[in-house]
């Protein structure tokens, strides 16, 4: 396939997508279904990744970083995907997280985890999603509360990836604000082993790596410096890491797409049950132009996303990222339907390795917010359109 974005891209990102590229191919997808079949975690990659640099690469270089940004990190993200063995935890703990902390985390904050999160050796989960919540961050009910200098932590979190790799999990709450009485979000940094910090995995249809977890917070309590940033500002702060989790999980869907594509074309190329191979057929032909077509714009819109957040217009950013990641959720859908439906039979076959992704593939549509919700925020944002709630 073309890869004509390349011209858009400065030297150092196409030699960084090369070399992401051929990591990704030094794995696979028969890495990814062997690790899930055996119900093990991605260690060997993470750690190869991170070694290499890879997954801190957004991080400030002052803190062993590479100093880049959303650009560079998608990168990482979307060519380990296009080879099959996407790692989804770099969209919670990098880019999430990493950023947070970078950008409003005190100096202890900075050199108690940038370090760590940059050179792979500390994982950290992202708690926002409540069952009675579900995509509506202002009705969050996990709430803290002061006691002396402590924090006191109650609530549910419900579809929280990977807590049981994590070292910490950066949780969304609500405090009240003395002036107002109006609860305003905070994010907190909650080890793992926190007295009253429970978790129980959800028996999810999904294969992944990457399990999911509902988390209770009975009456965790939390030093002061579990708060990151300013009491004040939490709104702000918790934007600023929603933003790169929608560039990232654009990244992830683009990966997942190209890599489907890449697999249907190699078949209709070589496929042959009449005279010609059947990638000669437009009935064939046409729908992966299509959805190369929607994967190739996808990525310009990603990419305008992570360009204009790193430059630091986090409104403008909000809107690119939105409009990615529901670009590039549907064509990584669109992808993986026309691959399967390309290789007919065969696309169902664990040989393969497409059928897996029809599942997965949805991932992008709904998480980490819902293709409705991205279209309220368009309709209300970019159009002025009144609200309906």
């Amino acid at each position: 396939m073309s890869t004509a974005r390349t011209v858009l891209e400065t030297e150092e990102h196409q030699a960084l997508r090369a070399a992401v590229a051929a990591l990704g191919k030094r794995y696979g997808r028969d890495y990814m279904t062997t690790v899930i079949r055996e119900g093990k975690h991605t260690d060997e990659l993470w750690a190869e990744a991170a070694k290499l640099g890879y997954l801190g690469v957004n991080l400030p270089e002052e803190y062993g970083g590479g100093g880049g940004g959303m650009a560079e990190l998608s990168i990482v993200l979307e060519e380990l995907g296009a080879a099959g063995s996407p790692l989804l935890m770099m969209i919670v703990s990098p880019a999430i997280c990493g950023t947070v902390i970078a950008r409003f985390g005190t100096e202890e904050q900075k050199r108690a985890w940038l370090p760590g999160l940059a050179d792979g050796s500390l994982t950290m989960a992202f708690g926002i999603t409540e069952p009675d919540a579900g995509s509506n961050s202002h009705r969050i009910t996990t709430t803290a509360r002061r006691d002396g200098d402590d924090w006191v932590l109650t609530g549910r979190k419900v579809f929280v990836s990977g807590v049981d790799i994590a070292d910490a999990t950066l949780i969304v709450g609500r405090t009240e604000d003395a002036r107002s009485g109006k609860l305003k979000p905070c994010l907190f940094i909650v080890p793992r082993e926190a007295p009253g910090f429970g978790r129980n995995q959800i028996d999810m249809e999904l294969h992944a790596p990457e399990k999911q977890f509902e988390l209770v917070l009975d009456d965790v309590r939390l030093p002061a410096d579990a708060l990151v940033g300013d009491e004040d500002a939490g709104l702000l702060q918790l934007f600023a890491g929603l933003n790169p989790e929608r560039i990232m999980t654009a990244a992830f869907g683009i990966g997942m797409g190209r890599f489907a594509l890449g697999r249907a074309v190699e078949y209709a190329r070589t496929r042959q049950v009449w005279k010609d191979p059947i990638g000669a057929h437009q009935a064939i032909a046409h729908p992966l132009a299509t959805a190369h077509i929607d994967l190739e714009l996808s990525r310009l819109m990603m990419q305008k996303a992570a360009r204009l957040y790193d430059e630091g217009d986090d409104i403008g950013a909000g809107e690119a990222a939105n409009m990615a990641k529901y670009a590039a959720g549907e064509a990584c859908v669109k992808a993986v339907d026309q691959a399967v439906h390309t290789l007919g039979g065969n696309g169902l076959t664990r040989e393969y390795g497409l059928a897996s992704l029809i599942t997965a593939s949805r991932v992008a549509r709904i998480a980490p917010v819902s293709r409705e919700m991205i279209l309220n925020y368009v309709s209300h944002q970019s159009l002025g359109l009144p609200k309906s709630y």
